[in-house]
């Protein structure tokens, strides 16, 4: 048995997740005894009023603290997306013993991706604009839908949603501004995590090129699996194709560990 923990990315909380769950659940890959549990990093959600520490490395201290109050079951699978994934490779590197499997979502680091891959050029008007309205709860979250979602059918009701949870637990300016820092900074130490890892990714993806998963797939040799349509937001605009790709992944990596033991 090993529990999931799931990580979000710049500014987002847990409850951004929406019914993510229940597609894990749906598509086997939650069995009896085992536990999904979100976490919120610093400054978002929950942690809102938390002040976002300025590396990446002080956030995997906090996540994995909480994951130990927690009582997670160790080793833990973790699933992650963008600065999530960047938390969760950190985790991965540092205390590889405790960290069964990584599947991380459109996520980009050093050294293996440039800047203008890690944060596209096309996108940066709309960041600033994203910026600018900060504390304008609808119009930010319009824009922030329009930047990482490409499936419109619930863009009112998840724009009313998110606008909600921004005025209630948002993240603050300067901890947006922290957390896109401790991001741009974080450099992964270079070898791959012990554990097996699946890298997703958006070919849509107008925030961050997924050039950058497939950078990354190719120096740790990991799998990798690229949506055609989504954006920054693959959970979200298709959360059956995201565990399709994870139930597949994890089956074939069990038949080949299996056969590998039955070869023994």
């Amino acid at each position: 048995m090993s529990d999931w923990i799931l990580l979000r990315g710049l500014t987002r909380e847990t409850r951004h997740w929406g019914e993510f769950e229940v597609a894990l659940a749906a598509h086997g890959l939650v069995a009896a005894g085992e536990r999904v549990v979100f976490i919120d990093l610093p400054g978002n959600g929950v942690e809102h009023e938390r002040a976002a520490p300025h590396s990446v490395i002080a956030m995997m201290d906090f996540v994995r603290a909480r994951a130990l109050s927690l009582d997670v079951r160790l080793p833990c699978r973790v699933l992650a997306m963008s600065l999530g994934a960047m938390v969760a490779t950190a985790w991965a590197e540092r205390h590889p013993h405790e960290i069964a499997r990584l599947v991380l979502i459109n996520t980009s680091m050093r050294p293996y991706a440039r800047m203008r891959e890690r944060l596209r050029p096309a996108a940066w008007p709309l960041l600033a604009r994203i910026a600018m309205n900060w504390t304008q709860p609808e119009r930010c979250e319009a824009l922030i839908h329009r930047l990482t979602c490409n499936r419109r059918d619930a863009r009112d009701a998840d724009i009313a949603q998110w606008t909600q949870l921004r005025r209630t637990h948002g993240a603050s300016a300067a901890n947006a501004l922290r957390q896109l820092l401790a991001a741009a900074r974080f450099r992964a130490r270079g070898d791959a995590p012990r554990c097996p890892v699946l890298l997703l990714a958006s070919a849509a993806d107008r925030l961050v090129d997924p050039a950058c998963s497939a950078h990354v797939a190719t120096q740790w040799r990991a799998a990798h699996a690229v949506h055609p349509w989504a954006g920054h937001d693959l959970p979200h605009d298709d959360a059956g194709w995201t565990c399709s790709a994870i139930a597949g992944w994890l089956a074939e990596h069990d038949a080949t560990s299996n056969a590998r033991v039955t070869s023994l």
